[in-house]
């Protein structure tokens, strides 16, 4: 059976939990896709805990498990492309490698979007009953809402690492750093339409955030004026025909 859907996990010091994590997909991604039709990517990005030999260890009972590891560390956006290019499926979802994202919404969301319209370019998740802290919630609402009424991309919770995407439209898009945090407004100016699906959130059990909230604040927002540029400069021809 051809590989039909691909899940990618950027993974970063995440000893913790990156196995239970692939095995959840594995249980989850079997039921909808069968065997043979899905495969799970874990990018691990340059970790420095025991976050890649335990990944390689899993490969001997996790069959659709691959293992690409970074030489440096380049961030959630960085590891995410490299998963999108070494994907062999036509849809590719997208969770965190912390367990917070279940598997079973990855799964919901992927076949959404492989019944989906051609005009659907991406399924995006929605947390709710977020399991944050009060001042963690309040950052992310503040950012999302600046946000949204810039870039107008519809998106209530970018922050959300559950994203299933068509794999030819995510390599249209431009790549820089944290990119992953405007993927509704770079998927939108390419001329595609985007569900939005409500997720269930878990609290973390191992390892820690990468950012704290005014990093988080920083990153989210300085790359702000550089997509509104970049969605003003978009010229598209309509149809393209040949002749």
């Amino acid at each position: 059976m051809p590989v039909t859907v691909s899940a990618v996990v950027p993974v970063y010091n995440e000893e913790g939990a990156c196995v239970q994590v692939a095995r959840e997909i594995e249980a989850e991604f079997s039921k909808l896709f069968g065997v043979g039709g899905y495969e799970i990517l874990m990018v691990d990005d340059a970790s420095r805990d025991d976050t890649h030999a335990r990944l390689v260890a899993a490969k001997a009972d996790i069959l659709a498990l691959r293992v690409l590891r970074h030489e440096k560390n380049v961030g959630k956006s960085g590891a995410m492309r490299s998963g999108f290019f070494a994907a062999k499926g036509d849809i590719v979802v997208t969770l965190d490698g912390d367990g917070q994202n279940p598997a079973a919404d990855a799964a919901r969301m992927a076949k959404i979007l492989s019944e989906a319209a051609p005009d659907i370019g991406m399924v995006a998740g929605q947390r709710r009953n977020r399991q944050d802290t009060a001042s963690k919630k309040w950052a992310s609402r503040w950012a999302n809402s600046i946000r949204k009424r810039l870039l107008n991309d519809k998106a209530d919770d970018t922050g959300c690492g559950l994203k299933a995407l068509r794999r030819e439209v995510f390599l249209r898009l431009p790549y820089f750093d944290q990119m992953h945090r405007y993927l509704p407004s770079l998927v939108t100016r390419e001329g595609f339409e985007i569900l939005f699906e409500p997720v269930d959130d878990r609290l973390r059990t191992t390892g820690q955030s990468k950012y704290t909230n005014i990093g988080r604040l920083a990153v989210a927002l300085s790359d702000l004026p550089g997509v509104m540029w970049l969605n003003r400069r978009l010229r598209r021809p309509g149809y393209v025909s040949e002749s």
